[in-house]
């Protein structure tokens, strides 16, 4: 069932819809759990496309076996999907920074508050259980599939994140954690929350997106909402605290050359990559590992300057 969540007037006679599509069963009991997917939020990141596609007509293939209630919000942010940006198109603000949002405020506030009524409403149906919000990296880099969730919620959240069959669940300080964020403002407002990062910007990669499919139908089996068919299930994923992931930034500029490649194993000083001058031909800087490790993100857009991210290292001591 297709619901319009926001709806605001734009100029030259446009409007501004964001819509969701509810799936749950022909008859309903009263004692459905309910899941929420969200993607969209920046205008560059498809992976979610994909899943939101994916899920959707795995469920349609199999409707007998849905016995929740599962809402799927494909593009929260469909200006900038159209776009192709990240931020908000005319104002040109993030949108996960405005939440919770404001109805008597600006297009984005007002857009924001909107979707956090409807996950958090109870009106048609319970309160949702668990949402989770999905991102794609950005332009300049690659990553593995990978949960993040702040330490603050760790204890809630973990058994949900563990179903999902990412590579790595990522644990940041919740102080480095912005206001103004949908996972930060549902998770304080009691709905389990966490964030998948995979692939880059501007591409879909089927098969991370596939692996995650894979977890949320894992996850929906875990909160009674699906009694269907399941892929096997991946080993535990990599379970990481910050004190255990290394950035490598560049001391130079030019062109980066890799010699590894994301999940790649690492050692502690092994060359893993260049950057090099076109003009003279000479290398300006050899990268080395600064630790033993795996790596999870590997830098996609090749030029380069000083401070720019090529690449980061989760240490051999994290949890698998």
């Amino acid at each position: 069932m297709i619901e319009t969540v926001a709806r605001v007037n734009l100029m030259v006679n446009e409007v501004l819809k964001i819509k969701k599509n509810r799936l749950m069963p022909d008859r309903l009991t009263g004692k459905e759990r309910r899941l929420c997917i969200v993607s969209g939020i920046y205008g560059d990141e498809l992976q979610g496309q994909f899943i939101c596609y994916e899920v959707t007509r795995r469920i349609k293939e199999d409707y007998n076996s849905l016995t929740g209630i599962v809402d799927i919000y494909p593009a929260v942010n469909p200006m900038a999907l159209e776009a192709h940006s990240r931020e908000i198109p005319g104002v040109e603000l993030d949108m996960n920074e405005l939440f919770p949002g404001a109805k008597s405020g600006a297009m984005g506030e007002y857009a924001a508050s909107c979707i956090i009524d409807d996950i958090i409403s109870e009106e048609d149906g319970p309160k949702a259980e668990f949402c989770f919000d999905v991102h794609g990296s950005n332009m300049y880099l690659t990553e593995i599939p990978q949960i993040r969730l702040n330490d603050d919620v760790v204890d809630e959240v973990m058994p949900y994140a563990t179903k999902l069959g990412p590579d790595m669940i990522w644990i940041h300080p919740s102080t480095q954690v912005k206001d103004g964020s949908l996972v930060y403002e549902l998770n304080k407002r009691g709905v389990m929350s966490c964030v998948t990062e995979s692939g880059c910007a501007y591409r879909i990669d089927q098969n991370y997106g596939n692996q995650l499919v894979d977890g949320i139908f894992n996850l929906m089996k875990y909160m009674d909402i699906w009694q269907g068919e399941l892929k096997e299930k991946k080993k535990r994923p990599l379970v990481a605290y910050d004190n255990q992931v290394s950035y490598i930034n560049s001391e130079s500029s030019g062109i980066f050359i890799p010699n590894v490649k994301i999940h790649d194993k690492v050692q502690a000083g092994m060359r893993i990559g260049s950057v090099v001058d076109i003009l003279t031909g000479s290398v300006q800087e050899v990268i080395v590992a600064p630790r033993k490790g795996i790596v999870s993100a590997m830098r996609e857009y090749p030029a380069i300057e000083v401070g720019s991210l090529l690449c980061r290292i989760v240490g051999a001591n994290a949890d698998v």
